[in-house]
């Protein structure tokens, strides 16, 4: 098995003197032409707000692309290496965080909750499959939602629909409701601190491996707390081994974690757009991986243009009805060239679809040859409203479409490449069953999401544990 090299430093190569930049870049902000991502304002763009003054939203965008990027091209060039070898089965992805982060929850302790759970979700799975694990959060950047409908009616009254903190605010007044261009500075400024805690945490020492039982602390027994320390106590007794044997342990104190989020607001995106100064190629420097949803996912609309044109790495979901010419058609237009790591798949099935939608898709991008790295969302497919009415899903289904998943890649005989699943770090109740088995009567309890039910802490483990035993019975098949 190859591994890929660990990459390069991240460092920035943004200059922020266009006149400094490599002679061959044929663009800057001084030329007074449009930039050539911006050629999406000639392609129907689905989903975006509708802002009641103009001049207001270009004014925040001209502020925004003036603020020093988020992340830099080197990160950026490091996670397309990792997802490429996610592709090939050299590693495996694992993606989770808030369905829609909040500027309220944008504090230390529920950061450090939801980057404990990710760093515990991929210890299981490293050490459960012995693969490298690429971790990136729905992080610092997922404060826009897409919606089903333009309004949302209660008690008689109907306002425009909450579309995320980086468009207008939950409570239902009609100025809450009204779409603030102001909200998209807030929504880098919320992202920037927490990337700031981020890599705090994650190269602070907060992450060193030896941490394993300590990221434990504070939690109630139950069947998922109890079957991760057992394997803590396995990592530690390995651990004092290699350090017996005189191992290097710098490697163990530091991790990397990935920012994503769904592309949905095209003029922050956009306005967040940076040459580096290296290459002249354009990043989105508002995220390390972005993707675009199954609603706006068209080959001629806007979200396509506009990421086509940064070098990204680039998420798609797709649902049940796409078709294997859609398919192939984003491949063409996301990635021609086959350049691995490039372009992941997202699917969002439903588990009662996925065994007899996926293998088609499977069998064709297998067929065309260019590299697809695949990840399954099991949250989407399965969401139902419970007899007390609230929106929810349950464990036991999300886990069936996993297992579908798997199986539809087992069956093809291509590569099952990650997880991209909506969870916090916090004991909150909006998913139903799992070890706990949680009842529709225990929603009421901690239902504190504003969009979307998120698993919680010691479902996210029991997630886990089931998707690294379906890893090693893979590697164990195939070798």
């Amino acid at each position: 098995m190859t591994i890929p090299v660990k990459p390069g430093r991240g460092g920035s190569r943004f200059s922020s003197d266009p006149d400094r930049r490599d002679p061959e870049q044929l663009w800057s902000p001084k030329s007074g032409t449009q930039a050539p991502w911006d050629s999406w304002r000639a392609h129907e763009a689905l989903q975006q707000p509708k802002y009641p003054d103009d001049e207001a939203l270009r004014d925040v965008t001209a502020v925004l692309r003036r603020q020093p990027p988020l992340v830099f091209a080197g990160e950026v060039d490091d996670l397309r290496v990792w997802l490429g070898a996610a592709g090939r089965g050299e590693a495996f992805v694992l993606t989770g965080g808030d369905c829609a982060e909040t500027f309220a929850e944008a504090t230390a302790d529920h950061l450090r909750l939801k980057i404990q759970t990710l760093l515990q979700m991929a210890v299981v799975l490293t050490y459960g499959a012995s693969l490298p694990v690429v971790k990136i959060g729905r992080i610092a950047g997922q404060y826009a939602k897409p919606r089903s409908k333009d309004l949302e009616t209660r008690g008689g009254v109907t306002l425009p629909s909450y579309r995320g903190d980086a468009v207008n605010s939950f409570e239902f007044t009609p100025e809450a409701r009204i779409p603030d261009p102001g909200r998209l500075l807030e929504t880098y400024h919320h992202a920037s601190s927490t990337l700031n805690l981020i890599r705090a945490f994650t190269k602070g020492g907060y992450a060193d491996l030896r941490l394993v039982h300590h990221w434990n602390r504070g939690f109630t027994q139950n069947p998922a707390y109890s079957r991760y320390e057992s394997l803590a106590e396995e990592i530690h007794r390995a651990v004092l081994f290699m350090q017996a044997a005189g191992a290097d342990f710098d490697s163990l104190r530091e991790v990397d974690l990935y920012s994503s989020h769904e592309a949905l607001l095209l003029e922050y995106e956009s306005a967040m757009t940076r040459i580096d100064s290296r290459t002249g190629l354009a990043y989105d420097t508002s995220g390390h991986f972005l993707w675009v949803g199954e609603r706006t996912r068209d080959l001629e609309g806007a979200h396509i243009e506009l990421l086509r044109s940064v070098r990204n790495p680039i998420g798609v979901k797709l649902g049940p009805t796409t078709t294997v010419e859609q398919m192939l058609g984003l491949v063409e237009r996301l990635n021609p060239d086959g350049e691995e790591g490039r372009l992941t798949f997202i699917t969002r099935m439903g588990a009662a679809k996925i065994r007899e939608a996926l293998p088609p898709l499977l069998e064709a991008a297998k067929a065309d040859g260019r590299p697809v790295t695949w990840m399954t969302d099991p949250m989407h497919g399965n969401t139902i409203t419970s007899s007390n009415g609230y929106k929810t899903r349950r464990f036991e289904t999300i886990m069936d479409e996993v297992g579908g998943f798997f199986e539809s890649h087992d069956e093809v005989g291509t590569v099952p490449g990650g997880i991209h699943v909506e969870l916090t770090g916090d004991d909150v109740t909006e998913v139903v069953g799992g070890s706990e088995e949680l009842d529709e009567e225990e929603l009421a309890k901690r239902y504190e999401t504003v969009v979307d039910p998120r698993l919680n802490h010691q479902q996210s483990l029991e997630m886990a544990f089931q998707v690294a035993e379906y890893l090693r019975r893979g590697k164990v098949e195939g070798a």
